[in-house]
């Protein structure tokens, strides 16, 4: 009889080695299988997943939700346990699935926090139109460039943080980005982010260590130890640029990739287009951003329909442009 343990154990090799989930990945996954490991155990529960059947799993998840556990949190630990049996099945170490019979709570899902075009092309400009005067040119430099690579090239920032001086290609125009479970893909880089990056480039010395003059040699974004900027120090900086250009606090660097989709998007992108650029393996994730192409749509009504009374719209400024990729 094999323990849970074991299976969990064996589980995570899977998850990390083959699979090459991300670690927030393993970590969540494995936490929830552990979870349920000290809940059979504190009930004196058989723990052989082979043996396990389906009341026992509702125990668990009863027990969460007396705990006042939310519908997304509950949704996250069904989906654990069904990738978990999934696994066991197919290495035949068991013969039936009993988190198959799970259901799904429903969860409903917010919209993504979009800024409009007008208040993202001031977040993005920020770092060399609102800093303050204490701010050095060459952290001017850095930061716009990690604003147009987040807006212009819809980014996660983890991605960003990751980017290292031969993932780029300024010639063409083009990065070299790994995302979620070490998957590489290439990004178009616009024009507004080519000529912010070599701007940064030709700054980039200035982040030497004060003392020894060490410079990371691979990394992108440096700190003023001339260390790679960790995902949290990309963080504080996106929030610090929200609040000077947009009044922003809470400005997450994702708001700027959901930005990024969403005018793409209301601008025409073709959705297969958008998925490729921001690495998403599904469609379904992408399609999140269709929300808001009613906007675009209403501008397309009001300029061909013969009944509406709208007149001709503006010439585009700055602002108004998409996040493009083809400048």
């Amino acid at each position: 009889m094999a323990t849970l343990d074991e299976r969990i154990r064996l589980f995570e090799e899977h998850l990390a080695v083959e699979r090459r989930a991300s670690p927030r990945t393993v970590e969540s996954y494995v936490a929830t299988l552990r979870h349920l490991e000290s809940h059979l155990r504190a009930r004196r529960l058989v723990d052989d997943p082979a043996r396990l059947d389906v009341l026992a799993l509702r125990s668990y998840l009863g027990g969460l939700f007396q705990r006042g556990n939310a519908p997304p949190t509950l949704a996250r630990k069904i989906a654990a346990l069904r990738a978990f049996w999934r696994f066991l099945l197919r290495r035949r170490l068991v013969t039936r699935d009993p988190a198959a019979a799970l259901k799904l709570p429903k969860v409903r899902r917010p919209l993504a926090d979009v800024l409009d075009k007008d208040v993202a092309a001031a977040v993005v400009e920020a770092p060399t139109r609102d800093a303050p005067d204490s701010v050095p040119e060459h952290v001017r430099a850095r930061d716009r460039a990690l604003m147009e690579l987040l807006y212009g090239s819809g980014l996660r920032i983890s991605e960003a943080a990751a980017l290292d001086l031969a993932s780029l290609d300024l010639v063409s125009g083009a990065a070299r980005v790994i995302g979620k479970g070490n998957k590489e893909r290439l990004v178009p880089l616009g024009t507004q982010s080519r000529v912010a990056l070599q701007a940064y480039l030709a700054h980039r010395s200035a982040f030497a260590h004060p003392r020894t003059r060490a410079l990371d040699p691979a990394a992108l974004f440096l700190g003023r130890l001339g260390k790679r900027l960790t995902v949290r120090q990309l963080q504080n900086l996106v929030k610090r640029w929200g609040i000077l250009g947009a009044g922003r606090p809470d400005l997450h660097p994702h708001t700027l990739r959901h930005s990024c989709a969403t005018h793409m998007l209301g601008e025409g992108a073709d959705l297969r287009a958008i998925q490729e650029l921001l690495g998403h393996v599904s469609l379904s994730t992408t399609q999140r951003y269709t929300h808001v192409s009613i906007e675009h749509l209403m501008r397309v009504y009001d300029r061909a329909h013969p009944l509406s009374s709208s007149s001709e719209p503006p010439a585009p400024t700055r602002a108004d442009r998409p996040p493009s990729t083809d400048e």
